[in-house]
């Protein structure tokens, strides 16, 4: 049997190096990924990685237009394995927040809630207000997960992507339940 699709939404929340280093991790696992840019995120993804939208394509199964309504991930019907929106906007997450579906990643979030699939909105923003806060509260109580962007640095990174890939591998880890190598455990013992 196929393995089910995840469902990756990019935002223009600033972070997309998050969104490229994760679908490129999926990748390497042979993980099928299914992609939804909104029409800053595109922006804003070529602005931070230097990437055409377009390359993307080659990393996913399948690349929708945020206007595409019509398109699976608008569904609760289409098999999906989840949906983890990275990096996710606050006016993103104000919509999920709301019930609102103005484009098709706040539909497929919207989705994801009812039908009781993960959900997972890695935030990146700061400062946060009340508004964002109180946002993420009803998301989180609706079912979804709030996973900021929040790098560690117990594993004692040398660069700019050793914080990336940290994060990543610990994402990875709470969706598939996968061996972390940046884990606090093994790092302890590879102190020892």
């Amino acid at each position: 049997m196929a393995k089910k699709a995840l469902l990756v939404g990019i935002t223009g929340a600033s972070g997309s190096i998050y969104a490229l280093r994760f679908l490129q991790r999926l990748v390497e696992m042979d993980q099928p990924v299914e992609v939804i840019f909104s029409e800053v995120g595109k922006r804003v993804f070529e602005y931070e990685t230097g990437i055409c939208v377009e390359e993307v394509s080659k990393l996913s199964r399948k690349t929708y237009e945020p206007s595409d309504f019509f398109s699976p991930p608008a569904s609760g019907s289409s098999p999906y394995l989840g949906m983890v929106i990275i990096p996710c906007s606050m006016g993103t997450l104000s919509a999920i927040a709301s019930g609102s579906s103005l484009n098709l990643i706040h539909r497929a979030a919207d989705v994801m809630l009812k039908e009781r699939k993960p959900l997972i909105l890695v935030v990146r923003e700061t400062p946060l207000n009340l508004i964002h806060l109180e946002n993420m509260l009803k998301v989180a109580r609706a079912g979804g997960i709030i996973y900021p962007a929040m790098p560690s640095f117990y594993a004692k990174p040398k660069n700019l992507d050793d914080l990336i890939d940290q994060f990543v591998e610990r994402l990875v880890q709470f969706l598939f339940a996968q061996e972390n190598p940046y884990s606090w455990e093994r790092l302890l013992k590879e102190e020892e």
